[in-house]
């Protein structure tokens, strides 16, 4: 069984927009082959409480099963991904200031087994059409900027937009992802009216000066700064592979990457400069200050 469990038919205040919102949530399900919905019941929200502390490794959990039922109960967002009958994986998140008519996603999370089928862009898109139906007009989520697999995701899939870069957020996590370093994270927004059938790509690098390449990655993984060209307009800042493994494997490399790119990252947005997207090949594309058209976008 796939679907979801938005209603196709929504109240006279709903966007247009919210019916591609439902094609897509429901499309994205069935390529996955699960079913998206939201959760209340107690027993699940144990279990999917039990499944987020698996998938971080953590030895307490993230999201308590006790405070998943106060948040659902309040109206806010909780949702889990079923393949066969079973939870697969899941996604939290809870209403900003009224007046910002936001959803900040806390957690969204897939069990290893169950990953590589599009499960999480499901979960996502099932998101997207709730904040809708509720009268939401943007997501806000932060990840960490090291991991470069989630930034492909959230910048060149989805079309979300860095706004800010947060040294140290939650402080140390001690979990299985996240390591004992410093917890650095990159404030995102998803504009929700934005639709997905053609997600935003960042701006080519091609015609740019190699030198445009402020950090990339060099001899033994480690990090490799480079001084930019005064006249560029567009700065390519890079991340590991692989920094989960960099911190099981190499923690003194993994703290560098960390150093290397808060420095870089948190000069730029300090600066004015403005993430325009993520590259494939591993970097953030970043526009210079005097080159944002938005000017300071971290200044939120």
């Amino acid at each position: 069984m796939s679907g979801t469990d938005l209603p196709v038919e929504a109240g006279p205040d709903v966007p247009p927009v919210y019916r591609e919102a439902v094609r897509r949530a429901e499309q994205a399900a069935a390529a996955a082959n699960v079913e998206v919905r939201s959760v209340y019941d107690r027993e699940e929200l144990a279990t999917l409480s039990a499944i987020l502390t698996e998938i971080w490794g953590a030895d307490i959990p993230p999201v308590h099963e006790s405070l998943l039922r106060a948040l659902a109960k309040a109206g806010n967002y909780v949702s889990g991904a079923y393949a066969d009958g079973n939870l697969a994986g899941g996604c939290v998140g809870f209403f900003g200031a009224p007046r910002d008519r936001m959803l900040h996603s806390h957690i969204a999370g897939v069990r290893a087994e169950q990953h590589r089928r599009g499960i999480g862009y499901a979960l996502k898109c099932h998101q997207r059409g709730w904040a809708l139906e509720h009268g939401v007009g943007t997501v806000s989520w932060t990840f960490d900027p090291l991991v470069a697999r989630n930034a492909s995701f959230n910048l060149a899939k989805l079309g979300a937009k860095a706004r800010d870069y947060l040294p140290n957020f939650y402080g140390s996590m001690n979990d299985g992802i996240n390591g004992v370093t410093d917890s650095d994270r990159l404030l995102i927004t998803w504009d929700l009216a934005s639709s997905l059938q053609d997600p935003p790509r960042p701006e080519p690098m091609a015609a740019t000066p190699a030198a445009a390449h402020v950090l990339t990655v060099g001899q033994r993984g480690l990090p490799e700064r480079h001084a930019p060209p005064a006249d560029a307009a567009l700065l390519g800042v890079g991340v590991p592979t692989d920094i989960e493994a960099l911190r099981r494997d190499d923690p003194e490399t993994a703290q560098q990457w960390r150093t290397a790119v808060r420095s870089i990252m948190g000069s730029l947005f300090s600066e004015g400069g403005a993430v325009r997207g993520f590259d494939v090949r591993g970097w953030y594309v970043v526009a210079t200050g005097d080159n944002s058209a938005s000017g300071k976008e971290g200044a939120q």
